[in-house]
């Protein structure tokens, strides 16, 4: 036989593979669940059902609410309902930063990363413990507001009440879907069907995607079913349905993890045809480009079949622009060891959510960027909690091309860390929410890193003068173009004047929860006037912006398309209309809460200017 037919074979299995795959991605969640439902009814009534509420928030991404309150933050999820059945808009939830796809059309949006698996569309997290651990029969989520946000269920295996830390920490998926609309913003009781599993668990993960969704979803609680003893299933599930091998025991065969693809790797043994068949033929570069569309674990998969294709997927060239966030689960010490030869070309890594519960150490961190950090251009961290000093001076040291960093929620990084950033004097975003940076080290990045265009700052509790910041801002960051400030707490009118004055490129500027801007000082009509670029302005719960700030928008800021004024009492209809007359890029407006706004001039604004998403919340 001629070697050419052993290469197609190879080839046409893998691909057929990836198809199978692919077909049964839109339906991988409804047999998911009905494997679980089937579970559920074959178990024999051994054990008694415990019911329980969240003890306590572990973890979370974001939200809405400030560091230093409970209105909107994710703490709300710990104990008993505090709205649930009613529906509406109620401080007593929790509720993430954002939703919609606003966010990806303004001027601080990041591109997306190639090889994202479709199958991975979470945007957010939060981490729930239990007092219990039990086998999961159920998981309720109490919505009470926009419903529909959570995609993704996970049980993990570690006890956060242990004393001693578990050799292995797995996470199993409950339950996955992607995205829906949901018909309506009414409170529901969402209760998927869950999978079994074969460990206790008494911590909960909830991951969300708010995309679809027209406002922010509001979340009541979380009550977690289960029983002690691990259910026993019937005699009855000795018949197995081919239908239901599918990615789960996929996964099972080929490990939880990349560092097990590692092992296999090392003891697999590829054979060598005397001819490639038709790859002799093919462009290297033809092949590299049919590589690139194959997601990371997919590539680890193929390089084993042959040292043809072992070679084109260990090219660094697959790696230049890498994300192992959808791997967050499965990557430690040893999955980084593992890429380290594949990722010396890397410009762009997304390590955000990963390494968390001891999985990755800052000797193994330490140890890739020492030999992958060269090239780095992107460098995403957001929520690592392994992250320390040492990790920041390693980041400032081995990446001096770095032009982008994000922090975002790494509130474990000690205040005197964020001084090493101030080295990098490449950087152009720089992303701090919800971080514990201190004036001190802010001011000396700010004087360093005059190449910055997108700064975020929103959280950041521990800047004690933001009008010092803001000064800095204007004497030394000349090309800013976008700036978070979401509750900043003592920014005033001269830190906002200092500002527009020296950093009229703004085209995004977030203001939102400000409580000591006023609009009597002027200082709303001078950014309006200081900087005609604005893009987005979110003035969120000020209740002084009043007609003169909004009419200077309509007169200076004509590219406008995100506003938010959520809680003013000062607006009138009259001058919104000059607002979206003049506006005509305007796509979002929020005018919830805005007294002098009520249904009817909503409904009238929006038969008038369809092109506007004007959203008006309500409480019940």
């Amino acid at each position: 036989m001629s070697p050419v037919f052993p290469m197609l074979t190879v080839l046409s299995m893998f691909y057929y593979m990836c198809l199978r795959r692919r077909a049964r991605t839109a339906t991988r969640g409804e047999m998911n669940s009905r494997r679980a439902v089937e579970s559920n009814t074959r178990a024999l009534p051994i054990n008694v059902e415990i019911v329980q509420y969240a003890k306590e928030v572990l973890d979370f991404s974001s939200h809405y609410g400030s560091e230093n309150s409970m209105s909107y933050t994710m703490w709300n999820l710990a104990g008993i309902p505090n709205v649930y059945p009613s529906s509406g808009d109620f401080t007593q939830t929790a509720v993430f930063r954002t939703y919609g796809t606003w966010w990806d059309h303004c001027p601080s949006a990041r591109l997306p990363f190639k090889r994202t698996p479709p199958t991975f569309c979470s945007q957010d997290y939060v981490e729930l413990a239990f007092e219990e651990p039990v086998y999961p029969t159920a998981v309720h989520i109490l919505e009470t507001y926009h419903p529909g946000a959570v995609v993704r269920i996970l049980a993990c295996s570690a006890n956060p009440y242990s004393q001693n830390p578990p050799a292995e920490v797995r996470w199993e998926i409950l339950w996955s879907e992607a995205p829906a609309k949901v018909n309506g913003p009414q409170a529901r009781q969402f209760t998927p069907c869950i999978k079994q599993i074969n460990f206790p668990t008494n911590l909960i993960r909830l991951e969300v995607n708010s995309s679809l969704l027209d406002y922010y979803t509001e979340l009541d609680a979380v009550v977690l079913h289960g029983v002690k003893e691990r259910p026993v299933l019937s005699l009855k599930t000795s018949m197995i349905d081919m239908n239901d091998i599918d990615e789960d025991e996929d996964e099972e065969k080929y490990g939880c993890g990349m560092d097990n693809l590692n092992k296999q790797l090392s003891i697999v043994t590829l054979r060598e045809w005397p001819t490639n068949g038709y790859f002799d033929k093919l462009p290297y570069e033809l092949i590299q480009l049919i590589l690139s569309h194959l997601t990371v674990p997919d590539l680890c998969r193929l390089a084993q079949t042959c040292k043809l294709l072992y070679q084109h997927c260990c090219d660094p060239l697959q790696y230049i622009h890498l994300s192992l966030q959808p791997y967050w689960a499965r990557i430690n010490d040893t999955s980084l060891e593992y890429l380290q030869s594949r990722c010396t070309l890397v410009q762009w890594l997304n390590l955000s959510w990963t390494g968390n519960r001891g999985a990755i150490s800052v000797s193994g961190f330490s140890r890739f960027l020492k030999v992958c950090g060269s090239e780095l251009v992107r460098l995403e961290l957001s929520c690592g909690h392994f992250l320390n000093e040492t990790c920041l001076e390693v980041i400032t040291e081995m990446c001096p091309n770095l032009q982008e960093l994000n922090l975002s929620s790494c509130d474990k990084i000690p205040p005197q860390a964020f001084n090493h950033i101030a080295k990098v004097g490449s950087l152009k975003r720089l992303i701090l929410y919800r971080t514990k940076v201190e004036q001190t080290a802010l001011l000396s990045i700010l004087n360093f890193c005059s190449e910055l265009q997108h700064l975020s700052l929103g959280s950041c509790v521990m800047i004690e003068d933001y009008d010092l910041i803001a000064s800095m801002m204007g004497a030394k960051c000349k090309k800013l173009r976008s700036l978070d400030l979401w509750r900043c707490k003592n920014i005033t009118e001269s830190g906002i004047a200092e500002l527009a004055s020296g950093c009229q490129l703004l085209e995004e500027l977030d203001l939102g929860w400000c409580p000591t801007l006023q609009s009597s000082t002027g200082c709303f009509a001078n950014l309006a006037r200081k900087l005609p670029n604005l893009q987005k302005l979110f003035l969120t719960a000020n209740r002084s912006v009043c007609d003169t700030d909004i009419e200077e928008l309509a007169a200076n800021c004509t590219h406008l398309r995100q506003l938010d004024i959520l809680g003013t009492r000062m607006v009138s209809p009259a001058s919104l209309r000059k607002l979206l007359e003049s506006c005509k890029d305007l796509s979002l407006l929020d005018v919830s809460f805005c007294s002098q706004i009520d249904n009817r001039v909503v409904l009238e604004l929006n038969a008038n200017f369809p092109n506007v998403f004007i959203k008006k919340s309500f409480t019940q």
